[in-house]
């Protein structure tokens, strides 16, 4: 079996200007992405797609590999991930590498911990297609999340016959934290819901996904107290 890891970051960010590139805790902000799949048993190999040559200098100097640059259409703020994901992967095996899983990692989602990947990685079986990561959602649609419907009422989202009393009692729901996903190679064109889906669950607190100045910030106030929690340890 062949796991190839792929981080895709495109140069154009309109929340945080230039954010996979710039700096948090002292290094770029996708060299941590990078870093984490090269530490991760699971992983043979690591690819960025990019359509930027800065990143892509970058993307290299910290040991990831970038086969190509991608093409225009697939660098806009509207362009799906999964064909970015093909793109890439196909081009990955046009150089003879046959691959059979693919692990996803989104460099803006920088708190994971490498045993996050080994664990959704591990929930990749014969039976499923594709593994998702995600934590509980503070906000419930069968409970406080409501939406305009067709004839002007506001409504929840989801309602059940017998209604939701309280969040404690509405079913459990989660929100998706983008940080990771794997596919078996022959189902990465079923993308995320056309086969069978698992979900690893992830606390919130590795969970940020940074599109906006606050999550960048919050994101650095997490790091600084694993470093310093890491530093009484010693």
């Amino acid at each position: 079996m062949t796991t190839i890891c792929t981080i895709c970051a495109r140069g154009g960010s309109v929340g945080v200007p230039r954010k996979n590139i710039r700096p948090l805790m002292g290094k770029p902000l996708i060299v941590h992405t990078i870093e984490q799949a090269l530490s991760c048993g699971s992983i043979d190999d690591v690819y960025v797609s990019t359509d930027d040559t800065e990143i892509a200098g970058i993307a290299r100097s910290a040991g990831a590999k970038v086969p190509c640059l991608r093409p225009a259409e697939l660098a806009t703020s509207k362009a799906a991930k999964i064909p970015v994901i093909v793109h890439l992967v196909e081009k990955v095996e046009s150089l003879g590498v046959s691959v059979t899983r693919i692990i996803d990692l989104d460099p803006t989602s920088p708190l994971r911990l490498v045993e996050d990947i080994e664990n959704a990685a591990a929930l990749l079986d014969d039976r499923t297609d594709c593994v998702i990561t995600a934590y509980p959602s503070d906000k419930n649609p069968y409970f406080n999340m409501v939406e305009t419907k067709p004839d002007g009422n506001i409504r929840l989202v989801k309602a059940l016959p017998e209604g939701v009393t309280s969040r404690q009692v509405a079913p459990k729901v989660f929100s998706m934290n983008a940080s990771i996903y794997v596919w078996h190679r022959a189902s990465l064109s079923k993308g995320l819901w056309e086969g069978r889906t698992r979900l690893y669950e992830m606390p919130r607190e590795r969970s940020i996904d940074i599109d906006s100045e606050i999550d960048f910030r919050l994101v650095e106030m997490f790091m600084q107290d694993r470093l310093a929690q890491k530093e009484q340890k010693k």
